[in-house]
């Protein structure tokens, strides 16, 4: 890194800590310290809440997931919209009118104090479990790839949520989203732009979404109903709509975001603004990825994307053989380099039998390469069983690093670190609230004054930011990162949507059913994904209709005693 990247670097990170700090000050009562005075805009709700789900691990792996995979993912959000409109229509104005500081209050007023509990207790467990890993991705791989201290690094993440979330809450958290939502969205613009400038004179953006079309990266939209798909349009419409219900309409990280809403039709429009343009927005993330995949066409890449992982390979006995694999990769590269000139430049000539021959030639090298660097992941495993032998997740860093010009390297990895902060700041804070008001207020402390919740909501926000940070050191790198954040959600949003539909819709199913049934449904839900029999985005589904329906069961057969 050049110091011009440093001076933006620091400069960014450092206004965007003083900005929540500096505006935030003053919150004297839990009104103000939780739900952020009740002034908040739909302008700052919609983009505080994009922010929120807009983690560090949305920015690097997402890339990554389109260079190898394409643009299919894109049909994991189809169901946001829908999403969105329920939400508007059912769970802010109920949220509004009994004036709750958390969702799970409610559920207290419609059961007991226990499903209240049981159901806070769900949220901290895999939001917790979250707030780890959003502390602890952009960390692993900026440590990988730069070689900076891991762990200094994730202390360091952390220690900067912290500062400004127990400073001044929830306000602080919202106000510091704007420019973060700002730094992320100029980043990824000027990379695409700069990829664009980047590729050869005769290769223009329709150029280079043929070249990606004939790669298999454009293939956007999968109507089968095959299990083994993970992402298809039927999983993103069905599974994606539970899965954002149960996130924006009972996480606490989303709910506090739009509690903040000055009223019931700000909190709306900033929810409504946020499922217009969330499709869109992981459309041009992908669509990045599909660019630096092009991009690469006509310049080198290396077998494997994490540095850590080949200095761990080259360094070992598999050396030699590793070598070889990265010859074969280095010829196989030429040809595609040479293969996508030549189409290119003469593309507007070319008849249909000669695009059809592109086609094959090039699916043909990219196959022979995807078998090269599953050759070199082999030797990776055996020359260290802790060695990093997926490289998703560092695509995209490998690109910034290696070919933006000066002073954007820097911006690119204040986006990085915003979108951690800004994940990290809601879920410290949604923790804070839900521990302070669910579990404290409720169960330990009903006689003290709102001095006392204010600070007792700081102390849980410096004590879960310790959590994350502590489990940051002993988290491992999945898959990929985002697939492993939205598999956690998975395992327990469905359970949690399931228990406030009963709450909203079923008024003849009472307390003690509910929660029996949510503990058993819970249980199930972990042995399906532990089995691995469906694909994670419909155990959102099997966990909402189990608890309903046994729920329905518990009540009608069994006899249960009520308070």
């Amino acid at each position: 890194m050049e110091l011009i990247d440093w001076f933006v670097l620091i400069v960014t990170i450092t206004f965007i800590v003083w900005y929540g700090v500096h505006k935030s000050r003053g919150s004297k009562n839990v009104q103000d310290y939780i739900r952020g005075g009740n002034d908040a805009q739909w302008w700052t709700i919609g983009l505080s809440v994009m922010a929120t789900q807009a983690s560090a691990i949305t920015f690097l792996s997402t890339p990554g997931q389109a260079y190898h995979d394409g643009m299919g993912f894109v049909q994991f959000y189809f169901g946001l919209p829908i999403a969105m409109v329920i939400i508007c229509m059912v769970f802010i104005p109920i949220y509004h009118r009994l004036k709750v500081y958390t969702a799970y209050e409610y559920l207290e007023t419609r059961f007991d104090r226990k499903t209240r509990t049981l159901t806070a207790i769900l949220f901290l467990i895999q939001r917790g479990l979250a707030a780890g890993l959003t502390i602890f991705a952009p960390a692993i791989i900026l440590s990988a790839v730069l070689g900076w201290n891991l762990n200094g690094l994730i202390v360091l993440i952390g220690a900067l949520v912290i500062i400004y979330t127990v400073s001044g809450g929830t306000k602080a958290v919202n106000v510091t989203h704007k420019q973060q939502m700002a730094v992320i969205l100029t980043g990824m613009i000027s990379t695409f732009f700069i990829i664009l400038a980047y590729l050869p004179e005769n290769i223009d953006f329709s150029s280079a979404m043929e070249i990606a079309g004939s790669s298999g990266k454009m293939e956007i939209l999968d109507f089968s109903f095959d299990f083994e798909n993970r992402y298809t349009v039927w999983s993103g419409l069905i599974g994606g709509t539970f899965l954002a219900l149960s996130y924006f309409g009972t996480d606490q990280s989303q709910v506090q975001r739009y509690l903040t809403g000055r009223s019931v039709r700000e909190s709306q429009m900033g929810m409504i603004f946020n499922g217009l343009l969330k499709v869109p927005l992981q459309f041009f993330i992908l669509l990045v990825g599909v660019m630096v995949f092009v991009f690469y066409q006509f310049n080198e890449t290396p077998l494997n994307f994490n540095p850590a992982a080949t200095k761990t390979v080259l360094e070992s006995d598999y050396s030699e053989q590793y070598e070889d694999l990265m010859m074969e990769h280095q010829e196989l590269q030429q040809q595609k380099h040479e293969l996508t000139h030549n189409y290119a430049v003469g593309r507007l000539q070319n008849s249909e039998v000669e695009k059809q021959e592109f086609h094959n030639k090039l699916n043909n090298l990219n196959t022979r390469e995807q078998e090269v660097r599953e050759q070199g992941k082999v030797l990776i495993d055996a020359s260290d069983k802790d060695a990093e032998s997926n490289d998703k997740d560092y695509v995209f860093i490998h690109f910034i690093l290696n070919n933006l010009p000066r002073g954007i390297v820097g911006l690119l990895l204040a986006v990085i670190l915003s979108a951690a902060m800004s994940s990290t700041a809601s879920e410290l804070n949604a923790l804070a609230s839900t521990t302070a008001i669910d579990i404290y207020k409720r169960a330990v402390k009903t006689d003290r004054k709102e001095e006392h919740f204010v600070k007792a909501s700081k102390w849980f926000t410096l004590l879960w930011g310790l959590i994350a940070i502590s489990f940051a050191f002993v988290a491992d790198l999945f898959d990929n990162l985002i697939q492993l954040v939205n598999i956690i959600g998975s395992i327990f949003y469905g359970n949690i949507l399931g228990i406030f539909l009963l709450a909203f819709f079923v008024k003849q199913v009472k307390s003690n059913a509910t929660f029996i049934a949510a503990i058993i449904t819970q249980i199930i839900v972990i042995g399906v994904f532990r089995m691995d029999i469906i694909p994670y985005l419909w155990l959102n589904i099997l966990g909402c209709g189990l608890v309903m329906l046994l729920a329905f069961i518990i009540e009608a057969f069994v006899k249960t005693e009520e308070k």
